[in-house]
């Protein structure tokens, strides 16, 4: 669990010199993630996709945060940002590899009623929630 709060830690671009727990995160998170963290989350999901980062925040929005003195997202952007990077950071863990997390959240799945995982993580959590067990089954051995 350390581990992954670190990667997500990373990933969404926290820096500290101590040791970060996931209510550090969760706090971080609320007060407002950097805009450069969408960039970030949507070139290790999707490096030739540039649309993915307008299924999170509308183009229009994001422009209007990377023009403001602080350049962060509110929290619920920084809430959707969050739930892609923590849904990467366990799909590189099942998979083993970027490229084929990238290729596992980029297809339709069956299991998924042909739903593109990545899309459906955007959505919303309970997708997000859909996609995590599919990964979970699939990293013990129980995908059906």
């Amino acid at each position: 669990m350390a581990a992954q709060t670190s990667q997500l830690a990373k990933l969404l671009g926290v820096r500290s010199t101590k040791p970060i727990t996931p209510l550090d995160l969760s706090k971080m998170v609320h007060r407002g993630l950097s805009v450069q963290t969408v960039d970030n989350v949507c070139r290790l999901i999707a490096p030739g996709d540039a649309s993915l980062r307008y299924q999170i925040i509308s183009r229009a929005t994001l422009a209007r945060r990377a023009k403001t003195a602080e350049k962060r997202l509110s929290p619920e952007e920084s809430n959707k940002v969050a739930r892609l990077a923590r849904l990467w950071t366990f799909s590189a863990d099942v998979w083993g590899s970027e490229a084929q997390a990238q290729r596992f959240l980029a297809e339709p799945h069956p299991l998924l009623r042909g739903r593109i995982p990545r899309e459906l993580a955007a959505e919303s959590e309970i997708g997000a929630r859909a996609v995590e067990d599919l990964l979970g089954r699939l990293k013990y051995g129980s995908a059906v």
